[in-house]
């Protein structure tokens, strides 16, 4: 299940949902464990996401006693593997013949999406545009 990265709650409200003093978010924030958005005044705004990274940093923090730069490391590799994941995907799409469908994505990116994946927009979303063909090579 994908969580939301929209910002959207400020530090008293992030501090409390992840059972957290706000001055141990603003740490975290200085240390690079969460990146909350900020406004134009640059005030902190939590996502869902980053509730739930807080989250499992305390976790790790204390209930495996992890230290904060083991934390750090820890989330860092995990981004990592997620990045890897999807991209693992997207070049599986190439390889194989039945996942080879392409669709564009929200900023336009032409993106590989399994059959039956392809996202519906209403006809009145529907932008007037160039169309593209794609033709595999080699063939």
């Amino acid at each position: 299940m994908a969580l939301d990265d929209t910002p959207r709650f400020v530090i008293s409200v992030a501090a409390e949902m992840a059972g957290m003093h706000p001055q141990t978010l603003r740490q975290y924030d200085r240390l690079g464990l969460v990146s909350p958005g900020r406004t134009r005044g640059r005030g902190r705004r939590y996502s869902v996401r980053d509730i739930a990274v807080l989250r499992e940093v305390q976790r790790l923090s204390q209930d495996e006693g992890v230290n904060l730069a083991g934390i750090k490391r820890i989330l860092e590799l995990e981004a990592q593997v997620e990045r890897l994941g999807t991209q693992v995907e997207y070049l599986r799409a190439f390889i194989e013949p039945g996942r080879r469908v392409f669709t564009a994505d929200a900023r336009g990116d032409v993106v590989a999406s399994p059959r039956g994946a392809r996202p519906r927009r209403p006809v009145a979303q529907i932008e007037s545009g160039s169309v593209v063909l794609w033709r595999p090579t080699g063939r």
